[in-house]
């Protein structure tokens, strides 16, 4: 039994480019930082800063529009000059506006930093998943963005448990060790991997039709908006959802750090054998529609039943499996219907679709919170998120067969 666990593990990590596992060891020292964004929330509302919920929420809601911003402009460079300068220099200037963040205390001053740095350093989002499909073969390209995945998710693991710790002693840590991995991961990247012609791919074997405009892909407007939904109530996780748990249930913490670790754990320990084992046996929107429906449920699961320690554990574990099936699906998803001349703007659309939803979700989240309860908030989660799944249903009926795939 074990012999075979082990062989499933090896073959579920075979066959991936060596630059693939560069992108993502660099992308495990970046994230094992990550702490700001899980925290900002608690940071602010805490009594020494003394903001209330709704002005976090703004705060927030700044940081998705200066990555929709920062998105779109990395799409369109991305596809100019290639993926590798930009993520070098998001990674790198986006340390040091951390940096400058933990010195800000007046409530503008933090609006500005804060929209400051995620233009910056959500600019390097388009551009990796660019270098993530140009590493990657068709055939294993789930697989790649997986892994990537992977290395996101054990490194917010790390920082979520050490972050926990260090909010317990000193805030203003958080943002200097985010910012150091920032710049570490950009040293990684100069010294490891450095591509010909910057990352960016010669378009002569393509015909450059206008036609091929990502503006024009009706199915994929569609797709992009039930994203924007989808992630508007995903990102209440690292938001409203930490307030609930220290603000009305009184969780510490390093327990609200606990589910973060828990989340990344399970990803890291079960998405790439899964993924494997389902690639490329339904169509993506199969699988983005369950996952979709999952994290529904496990809103609801906070509406219907009183909030306690072992409920809060059993939403987290629901809502990280429906976070495999659908997220790792909707990267593919993309790439499928981008060519190599018009890949950053695909990247770019789906990313700032992100950024939107981080945008609008923390504060429509926090209104809903703050007038109306965190209960109705998570009722309101749950509905919205149902509704998502039901699109993609539609969606995955609606799509051409392009793959002799049951749908």
């Amino acid at each position: 039994m074990v012999s075979k666990t082990f062989e499933l593990y090896k073959k579920a990590y075979t066959g991936l480019s060596p630059q693939t596992w560069l992108l993502s060891l660099i992308m495990l020292i970046n994230r094992s930082g990550t702490m700001v964004v899980p925290f900002l929330t608690l940071y602010l509302t805490r009594p020494q800063m003394g903001y209330s919920i709704d002005q976090a929420g703004i705060v927030m809601g700044l940081f998705g529009l200066g990555a929709v911003i920062g998105a779109h402009l990395s799409g369109k460079l991305t596809d100019k000059i290639g993926f590798y300068p930009i993520q070098l220099f998001t990674l790198a200037f986006g340390g040091f506006l951390f940096f400058m963040l933990s010195w800000m205390n007046s409530y503008a001053s933090i609006c500005v930093t804060t929209f400051l740095l995620s233009f910056v350093n959500e600019a390097f989002r388009p551009a990796n998943a660019t270098a993530v499909a140009y590493y990657s073969k068709t055939e294993n390209r789930t697989r790649s963005y997986a892994l990537n995945r992977l290395a996101i998710n054990l490194g917010w693991a790390v920082g979520n448990a050490i972050g926990g710790f260090v909010a317990s002693i000193n805030y203003k840590w958080l943002f200097w060790i985010d910012g150091t991995t920032n710049i570490l991961a950009a040293i990684a990247m100069f010294f490891l991997l450095k591509p010909e012609n910057n990352g960016k791919r010669e378009h002569k074997e393509e015909t450059i039709n206008p036609a091929d405009s990502v503006y024009k892909d009706k199915e994929y407007r569609w797709f992009i908006l039930l994203v924007v939904l989808f992630a508007a109530c995903f990102f209440q996780l690292f938001t409203n959802l930490p307030a609930y748990f220290r603000n009305d249930m009184h969780y510490s913490e390093r327990f609200i750090g606990l589910l973060g670790t828990v989340n990344g754990l399970i990803i890291a320990f079960i998405e790439m054998v899964l993924i494997f084992q389902i690639e490329g046996k339904r169509r993506n929107t199969y699988f983005i529609t369950r996952g979709v429906l999952i994290c529904g449920l496990a809103y609801l699961l906070l509406a219907v039943f009183p909030t306690s320690y072992s409920l809060a554990m059993i939403m987290i574990v629901s809502m990280t499996f429906g976070e495999i099936l659908s997220m790792p699906f909707m990267n593919s998803f993309w790439i499928e219907r981008s060519k190599n001349h018009n890949r950053g703007q695909y990247a770019a659309m789906y990313t700032m679709a992100w950024a939107t939803a981080q945008t609008l979700g923390p504060v429509i989240g926090a209104l809903i919170a703050a007038h109306a309860g965190f209960i109705s908030l998570f009722w309101t989660l749950g509905i919205c998120l149902l509704v998502a799944s039901i699109g993609f249903y539609f969606l995955n009926a609606k799509m051409s067969r392009t793959q002799n795939l049951p749908s």
